[in-house]
């Protein structure tokens, strides 16, 4: 097979970079103000989520095997984008608390924007960062987190998530019945908690303290702390305050998408503390080609958990009959999720029909998961 043309490689690219039409939109909303505070949110949530509806699906996969070099264009938005959010982030942090046209309620709704997007992209760009081998990409990675005070996600995403998916043992699982906001409150301390024990089980199995100079956590701590001094010297305490809000609302983006990625998907016990394998089978999907611009194709969640380390345009799609389908991409499935009685209604549904396509000789699913996990579901 012919390799694609350098023309052929960034025209399929091309549509990944759309994040970057955030950054005018940002600009916008802080030099004029009035209405346009409110276009991040609207462009992330709405316009994605528009176009999904009218481009549809993307069911077509690039070979898993493609090399690295036949994938600049796809990584440079990656690399990109974390320089640009610094410097956008933090002229933000600059020139809003002072600009005079600009009230105090369209400051805190600019900030919010300015979080939908930390939280949505940034995030979302770490993520793919730490799972690479490249150490500037990792420093990248956790670059993105310390802007929105989450650092210790590297940790428990790596160390957590991926080894206990689908278990009691991972606090990113969201149960079966579970509301987003009780989700949320059970996940911002049991992350942490999870995240800090992995990495202090691990300096153990090194002989070391938790202490050693060689846990990241003092690296995150670090990071955050410039990052939070930077916003105080840069824009007082107007400025910090937006800072923090908008970690919080990026870390709340964060959270959204972790509640809806693995809802109600249950990896089976075998007994003796023992589960089965990590399967296509416990992560929802969506094929939606639109969001999976905006996200990097998080949402081909399912290869994601088999290949890890996988650049994000070999993620390859999984059809109904491997893997569970979100009925809508993650921007409208994220805004489900904050009205608790609309999700179950759209989702308990797909979890029975997934329990029993699955794993038909559980029928009494209740008991099964308080045996599990007695705490209330």
């Amino acid at each position: 097979m012919t390799p694609p043309s350098t023309v052929a490689k960034v025209q399929n690219a091309l549509p990944f970079w759309m994040t970057l039409l955030l950054v005018p939109l940002a600009l916008i909303g802080a030099l004029v103000g009035g209405w346009t505070v409110i276009l991040l949110p609207l462009f992330t949530w709405y316009f994605f989520t528009i176009l999904d509806a009218f481009i549809g699906l993307n069911l077509a996969n690039n070979d898993p095997e493609t090399g690295e070099d036949q994938l600049t264009w796809y990584k440079m938005i990656t690399l990109i984008w974390a320089p640009v959010q610094v410097v956008l982030l933090f002229w933000m942090i600059w020139y809003v608390p002072s600009a005079d046209h600009l009230s105090a309620l369209e400051k805190i709704v600019l900030f919010f924007g300015v979080g939908v997007i930390t939280g949505t992209v940034g995030i979302n760009y770490s993520h793919e960062l730490m799972h690479q081998k490249n150490k500037w990409e990792r420093w990248m990675g956790d670059a993105l987190l310390a802007m929105v005070l989450y650092s210790h996600f590297r940790s428990e995403h790596l160390l957590v998530h991926h080894r206990h998916v689908g278990t009691p043992r991972d606090p990113v699982t969201a149960r079966y019945n579970e509301g987003f906001y009780r989700f949320f409150i059970r996940v911002l301390p049991g992350s942490l908690k999870s995240a800090f024990a992995a990495e202090k089980a691990m300096q153990a199995r090194k002989d070391r303290a938790w202490t050693h100079p060689s846990n990241p956590f003092f690296r995150y701590w670090a990071l955050q702390g410039a990052m939070l001094v930077l916003a105080l010297l840069l824009g007082g305490w107007a400025g910090l305050f937006l800072f923090v809000w908008q970690a919080f609302i990026a870390v709340w983006q964060l959270e959204l998408v972790n509640y809806i990625e693995h809802y109600g998907l249950t990896r089976k016990h075998l007994g003796d503390g023992k589960y089965e394998h990590v399967k296509p089978q416990h992560s929802w999907n969506a094929a939606h080609k639109a969001s999976n611009w905006l996200l990097i194709n998080l949402q081909r969640h399912s290869d994601h958990h088999y290949k890890p380390d996988r650049r994000f345009p070999l993620l390859q799609n999984y059809t109904e009959a491997n893997a569970p389908q979100l009925p809508y991409g993650y921007p409208l499935m994220t805004m489900a999720a904050m009205v608790p009685p609309l999700w179950r209604r759209v989702m308990n549904r797909r979890v029975r029909r997934w329990r029993e396509m699955y794993y038909p000789e559980i029928t009494e699913w209740k008991a099964y998961n308080k045996a599990l996990n007695p705490s209330p579901r």
